[in-house]
């Protein structure tokens, strides 16, 4: 496979942009420097902000609010900085008791994806404008006020994790060091603790919500924050959810992967319209797909080579019924086709290649006898819109970040992440990376603790059914089960591509933070 596809695995991207109704004020002046530095001494490094007003109007009502793009200093246990964290913070200004109001830290995954992803297409105050399941044309790009922003029911802080978006280690420090699942989740827990501190916000109710990668990391940072800040958190969001990387590795002689795919699969091929009796009724056809993943599928695979040809034959019949591929493929595939194939395979004949972050898009194949997909036409069809609105936008709107580049995605902190979970208490050989364990402590500890997972049904980067079994093992006592809550979409990874799925999505999140911060 070429890197391209390699790279969609991290890759979530978002952007913001300008309106009409925007009203800026210039950027708050940097303090001036205590004394002069002699030539060639760095000056040492400092915090900076540029705070603007602005107003948006939703459901008819005009919500006024303050956005602050900026830095803070994290420090070591001597006092000296080791990172300066780039965020945006939007804050409703007429609100009367911050106490009341909620706070949401939100953050993309990767690892190694800036927040500008979630920022721009998904809930803050601009939103791009994008061709849905198909390729966006290049600029001028359109940028409007963002019909679906959570602005309106809590204050929002996007946060770009260090080596992403403007942050960077400052110092003796290299950004090397925090690209780890320990160091990160304890960067974004000083970053936390520290916003929270200076904007006097500790009685706030509080939310994290991360995608992709970033639900690994919001297991182990409520965990982290809970129990070494003493940081109570009233809810945690989940958008395209993986805890266990194992689920989706295919990774040889791992059967289960197969089967927490296999459902997706039979989604995305609903959807192509590539199935040679095609249902009616997406969710009856779903809820066939997973009793046949998890029990016919599932022990013809643990058999393995005892498996009959009786029995396998019946099998391929029903396999290729749910996922579209012929049953000779099938068969010369052992059962077990792994996501790159599925998406060179299933459109072969049209010379199309499926999506991976969002199945529905397709793209023009390069090699129509190769094996594995060669790249995702999802990436490519929406990449370019986010990475020009967002510059545009922090630079424009923000006032912040003139002469500096923002990083979208740092492939290099992908490549060299550090996935090893200090503490953690194992049998055997060391496994994938999981934080499960994070999760359920933290609801334990706090039992009013509520989650919400967003599943695109198109997503092929982390399959729903996976999610669902993942949260159904995760060993809860009974009376916490009813804290977790599990929402479905018609579009893929990044749902938020679809309208009618943003729309949905607004008005589940936004039920979620009512429910969970008034309890």
């Amino acid at each position: 496979m070429k890197k391209s596809l390699f790279r969609s695995s991290f890759l979530l991207f978002c952007c913001l942009a300008t309106g009409p109704s925007a009203r800026a004020q210039a950027p708050e002046k940097a303090k001036p420097a205590a004394a002069a530095h002699t030539e060639g001494e760095k000056a040492p490094p400092k915090e900076t902000s540029s705070v603007t007003e602005h107003s948006i109007q939703l459901d008819g009502h005009n919500i006024p609010y303050k956005a602050t793009a900026g830095t803070i200093l994290l420090k070591d246990e001597k006092e000296e900085p080791t990172a300066s964290v780039f965020y945006t913070a939007y804050t409703r200004t007429d609100t009367p008791d911050l106490s009341r109001r909620p706070l949401m830290f939100v953050y993309n995954g990767g690892p190694g994806g800036s927040s500008a992803p979630q920022h721009m297409g998904a809930f803050g105050p601009k939103r791009v404008v994008t061709a849905d399941a198909t390729n966006t044309p290049p600029p001028p790009y359109k940028v409007v006020d963002n019909a679906y922003s959570l602005v309106d029911v809590t204050d929002l802080i996007y946060i770009d994790p260090i080596g992403t978006g403007f942050s960077h280690a400052v110092g003796k420090a290299k950004d090397k060091d925090f690209w780890g699942v320990e160091s990160d989740v304890k960067s974004l827990a000083q970053f936390i603790n520290t916003y929270v501190s200076e904007n006097n916000r500790w009685n706030s109710p509080k939310f994290l919500l991360g995608e992709s990668y970033g639900t690994f990391r919001n297991a182990a940072l409520v965990d982290y924050l809970q129990k070494h800040d003493g940081m109570d958190f009233n809810g945690v969001l989940m958008m395209s959810t993986v805890l266990d990387l194992g689920t989706i590795s295919f990774a040889p002689g791992e059967d289960m992967t197969y089967v927490y795919y296999l459902p997706s699969y039979a989604a995305v091929a609903w959807y192509h319209k590539m199935l040679k009796n095609q249902p009616s009724d997406l969710d009856a056809f779903l809820r066939q797909a997973r009793e046949f993943a998890i029990g016919e599928y599932a022990e013809a695979l643990m058999k393995g080579s005892r498996l009959g040809a009786a029995e396998r034959t019946a099998v391929l019949k029903k396999l290729s019924g749910f996922t579209g591929l012929s049953e000779d493929y099938l068969d010369k595939a052992n059962l077990r086709v792994n996501l790159p194939q599925f998406m060179e395979e299933l459109q072969r004949a049209r010379g199309l290649t499926t999506g991976r972050l969002d199945a529905r898009f397709s793209g023009p194949t390069f090699d129509l006898l190769g094996e594995y997909a060669q790249y995702d036409p999802m990436e490519t069809a929406v990449f370019g819109a986010f990475v020009a609105s967002f510059n545009q936008y922090v630079r424009q709107d923000l006032k912040f970040g003139e002469h500096q580049h923002y990083e979208l995605l740092n492939e290099q902190a992908a490549r060299s992440w550090d996935w090893k979970q200090p503490g953690e208490q194992r049998y055997g050989f060391p496994g994938s990376p999981n934080v499960e364990a994070d999760l359920r402590d933290a609801m334990i500890s706090n039992p009013h603790l509520k989650v919400q997972v967003e599943n695109g049904l198109f997503d092929l980067a982390t399959p729903f059914f996976g999610t669902e079994l993942t949260m159904d093992h995760l060993d809860l006592p009974t009376n916490l089960r009813g804290n977790i809550q599990l929402e479905y979409y018609r579009a893929g990874h990044m749902m938020y591509l679809h309208l009618p799925s943003l729309e949905k999505l607004k008005t589940d999140v936004a039920a979620f933070v009512h429910s969970a911060a008034s309890e």
